[in-house]
C-alpha cells in the first residue's frame, strides 16, 4: 500500500502569526520590515508555509504587565497558528526582581497559550537579550546586568519548559555581537542581528507550525 500523500501547503496568509513583546520586538530605530518576526515570517513562506506578516503587539519600554494592559487595549482575536514571545527586559531595567518576574511571566505565557488555541507547542519564547554587552551600557556594571539578565531567562526558560511551549535562546548570539550591531541609539540591535535571532527561532517556528 503506497503511502498517503503529504499535505498540500498552506495558502500564502493562511496561517496567523501573533507576536507579543517591547523593543526588541517591535525592532525600536529599524524599518519594520527589519524586525525579527518579520523576518521570520518572511522565512517561513520560504520554506513552503504559507504564514501571513505578523499581527505584532509591541511597544518600546513595555514591562510584563503593560504588555498585559496593550493585549487587552488591542484585542487580537484567535486562535493563531503561531505565537512569539519576548518580554522581560524592561522588569529588569527598571529594577524588578526574578521572584515578581516569574509569575508575571508564567501568567503572560499562558495568555499566549491561549491564543495559541491553548497548544502551547506553537508559543515560541525568545530569550531576553544581554542589553549589557552594547554601547549603551557604557559605564554600567555589565557583569552585574548579565548576570541578572540570565536569571531572569533562566526563570522565563523554566516556565516556557513547564508549559510545553518551545525556547530559543539569542542570548550567546546577542553578547557575541551585540556591541558592534546595534541600531542608530546604540542599544538595540540591528537588522543584522535581528536577522540572526530569525535564523535561531527559524526551526522551532517551523517545527511549530507542522504539529
Amino acid at each position: 500500500m503506497s503511502a498517503p500523500p503529504p499535505p498540500a501547503p498552506a495558502a500564502p496568509g493562511t496561517l496567523r502569526y501573533l507576536a507579543l513583546g517591547d523593543s526588541y520586538t517591535i525592532g525600536e530605530g529599524l524599518a519594520p520590515a527589519e524586525r525579527w518576526p518579520v523576518v521570520l515570517a518572511a522565512a517561513l513562506r520560504e520554506d513552503g508555509l504559507g504564514v501571513a506578516d505578523p499581527e505584532i503587539i509591541a511597544t518600546t519600554g513595555w514591562t510584563v504587565a503593560e504588555l498585559d494592559a496593550g493585549i487587552d487595549a488591542a484585542d487580537p482575536r484567535g486562535p493563531f497558528t503561531l505565537v512569539t514571545l519576548l518580554i522581560g527586559v524592561n522588569d529588569q531595567y527598571r529594577g524588578g526582581t526574578v521572584e515578581a518576574y516569574r509569575p508575571a511571566f508564567r501568567a503572560m505565557l499562558t495568555r499566549a497559550v491561549g491564543f495559541a488555541g491553548g497548544d502551547a507547542r506553537r508559543v515560541v519564547v525568545l530569550a531576553i537579550p544581554d542589553w549589557g554587552v552594547t554601547p549603551f551600557a557604557e559605564g554600567r556594571d555589565r557583569a552585574a546586568i548579565g548576570e541578572t539578565l540570565d536569571a531572569f531567562n533562566a526563570a522565563a526558560r523554566d516556565e516556557a519548559a513547564a508549559a510545553g511551549a518551545r525556547w530559543v535562546d539569542v542570548a550567546p548570539v546577542s553578547r557575541q555581537f551585540g556591541a558592534t550591531e546595534t541600531a542608530p541609539d546604540g542599544l538595540h540591535p540591528s537588522g543584522a542581528l535581528y536577522a540572526r535571532w530569525a535564523r535561531l527561532a527559524l526551526p522551532e517556528a517551523r517545527a511549530a507550525l507542522h504539529e
